[in-house]
């Protein structure tokens, strides 16, 4: 039977009505530096509430505005929070809906990748996951028409989440986002340093990240792996926690976007 997943956290992470999430997204992407360079392949972007790391998901999606009428596929990676589940999670869900409307699934694309081992397809881990749906909002606004590819990652490895990325990597009508927050609950000064670091190391294409450098480390190392073998460049497009946005600076989370542009690599 179809079905559509509900909104699970409209009017806790993001606005709840149409009008004042429309208007919250448009603020928060005008506020952002605009894209200049080669659209990108694939994102990072944070998925706290939008008071905290609205303004550096932004910045991310910012970068998409060449290619609203040509992106037709988002490829969409968040770790799961609430439920446990073993691999990567698609809906049995075939839309996703949100006060901006509803999305897609892409469900050719799901049949290119659901007799993969690690892949699996479970309602109950998507029901209240809001790693995935708060990025929604954002790609409803810039993007024209596009279906969409989710997977909650669980216990699965970086090479899980490469394989199905490879398998649905497609060419400029497919982007693939991964939705990840840095590090959790660390002073303002310490959570600096070591989201730096982190940033470098996804910055060298090194891997390897742990769950406590981002919460999305294992989708994180996937993308790097791919970026290596595709040879992207990855950019730095904001770095901030919420002491810098509007938390105190004595537990902070940390967030930062990233895009990945299909060129060759420049080292130092």
């Amino acid at each position: 039977m179809l079905h559509t997943r509900p909104a699970a956290v409209a009017g806790f992470f993001y606005p709840g009505s149409r009008t004042a999430l429309a208007s919250d997204v448009r603020e928060r992407i005008a506020e952002a530096p605009a894209g200049h360079g080669p659209v990108p392949k694939a994102l990072i972007v944070p998925h706290a509430g939008y008071v905290y790391s609205g303004p550096i998901a932004a910045a991310g999606y910012a970068t998409l505005a060449a290619a609203r009428d040509t992106i037709r596929r988002v490829v969409l990676f968040g770790p799961a929070h609430r439920v446990a589940v073993r691999g990567l999670a698609l809906p049995e869900a075939h839309a996703f809906a949100t006060p901006l409307g509803t999305v897609d699934i892409d469900r050719d694309a799901v049949e290119r990748v659901r007799h993969l081992r690690q892949v699996v397809e479970r309602d109950d881990v998507h029901a209240h996951e809001h790693a995935l749906e708060v990025q929604l909002p954002f790609l409803q606004t810039v993007l024209a028409d596009f279906r969409l590819v989710p997977f909650a990652v669980g216990q699965a490895t970086a090479e899980d989440v490469a394989e199905v990325m490879d398998a649905l990597w497609g060419g400029p009508e497919t982007l693939v986002v991964v939705s990840s927050d840095l590090s959790h609950y660390h002073p303002y000064a310490t959570a600096r340093a070591i989201d730096r670091a982190t940033a470098d190391a996804v910055l060298k294409l090194a891997g390897a990240l742990d769950h406590e450098q981002a919460c999305g480390a294992t989708p994180i190392n996937g993308l790097v792996a791919c970026a290596r073998a595709r040879k992207l460049a990855p950019a730095l497009l904001d770095l901030r926690n919420s002491g810098d946005t509007a938390g105190d600076r004595s537990r902070v989370v940390g967030y930062a976007a990233f895009a990945f542009t299909q060129q060759a690599r420049h080292d130092a």
